[in-house]
């Protein structure tokens, strides 16, 4: 499926996917891709298993400047798998190296190292001043040519040194080294123009690019995850300041909830306090009301009492005076009677 979609156009690729889109190569995006890099060189990968999209390339790098899409992820699985590889084909190299070549003693090996060296010099300088002589920078690539010569005089003095240290005859061997950036083999005798062909050919170059491109891309993703640890330590310290300030609000609502709660229960204490202590005051003048209507009831019914009582004896005195006037009456009536019957008896005898 992602074969087929390589092989559409730029406008059919932008229709069907977008630079998110997991069949988008991540590398690509970010101009590191190993498949572009390398291509036309005697080590081209061919086409990548991914979508390859200018027009997608150009989209993400304006998503990119408004948000971290952290693609750069990607590109580094992608080339550090690759320089993997090519570590492991170094390494082969060089152990087959070892087993086809004549085996040479430590010092004499050392010597040879040091021609290499001078020669990957030489052939890097010689690269550079073609680059500034093809951007017209004349001056400097002359300056550079001058740092060329000075180094050939020291790898002179570096092959007469190894030339000295072994037999005429292993001396015109060809000795071969693998470069440790591309895997390529290198000779001991090589000239200058070979060497300027490997160290400014677009395969080497290309490696180094490749390394350079994935040192920078650790950077990257480094400094963004300490970036992004940092924001999120931030966050992190602003939630528990936030929680901090929301537990001492809620401490201090609380505290005032308990502090109204306290006035609430002394206001009520002094209320029934008060309303106690008007109760006793109540309480105490009823019962002296009931004290004084005790007290005037006991009065009138003593005074009541006294004027009944004196009432009753008046009563009793005019009952005893009317009885005994009754009496006298009676008395005096019987006896009226009485004198007047004899007074009759008397009349009566006289008769």
């Amino acid at each position: 499926m992602c074969i087929v979609c390589c092989v559409l156009t730029g406008d059919e690729t932008r229709q069907r996917v977008k630079f998110t889109d997991e069949r988008v190569c991540k590398s690509h995006l970010l101009n590191c891709c190993p498949h572009d890099i390398l291509s036309g060189t005697r080590m081209d990968l061919g086409e990548c298993s991914k979508i390859h999209d200018l027009a997608l390339r150009a989209d993400y790098e304006i998503a990119s400047k408004e948000r971290d899409l952290f693609f750069e992820l990607d590109a580094v699985d992608h080339l550090e798998s690759f320089i993997a590889d090519c570590d492991r084909r170094t390494e082969l190299a060089k152990k087959r190296l070892a087993e086809t070549q004549e085996e040479i003693s430590a010092e004499v090996a050392a010597k040879a190292e040091k021609v290499h060296e001078l020669n990957e010099e030489i052939g890097k300088l010689l690269a550079k001043a073609e680059q500034l002589g093809a951007e017209g920078n004349v001056d400097e690539a002359q300056t550079v040519l001058q740092e060329v010569e000075r180094v050939r005089t020291r790898k002179k003095d570096a092959e007469e040194e190894y030339r000295n240290s072994m037999p005429a005859s292993s001396f015109q061997q060809q000795k071969l080294r693998v470069c440790e950036v591309c895997s390529a083999y290198l000779g001991l005798h090589d000239n200058d123009r070979r060497l300027a062909d490997h160290f400014g050919g677009k395969l080497h170059l290309g490696f180094i690019q490749i390394r350079e491109k994935l040192e920078q891309l650790k950077k990257t993703v480094q400094d963004k995850q300490e970036k992004r640890n940092q924001e999120r330590l931030k966050r992190r310290e602003e939630r528990e300041r936030e929680e901090r300030m929301k537990k001492q609000t809620k401490s201090r609502s609380q505290e005032r909830k308990r502090s109204r709660s306290r006035d609430r229960d002394r206001d009520r204490r002094r209320r029934r306090s008060r309303s106690a202590s008007r109760e006793k005051r109540r309480s105490r003048s009823r019962s002296k009301e009931r004290d004084r209507r005790r007290r005037h009831r006991s009065r009138s019914r003593s005074r009541h009492s006294r004027e009944h009582s004196h009432k009753s004896s008046r009563d009793r005195d005019r009952e005893r005076d009317s009885k005994r006037s009754s009496s006298e009456r009676r008395s005096d009536g019987l006896n009226g009677r009485t004198e007047s019957r004899r007074h009759d008896d008397r009349e009566a005898g006289e008769i």
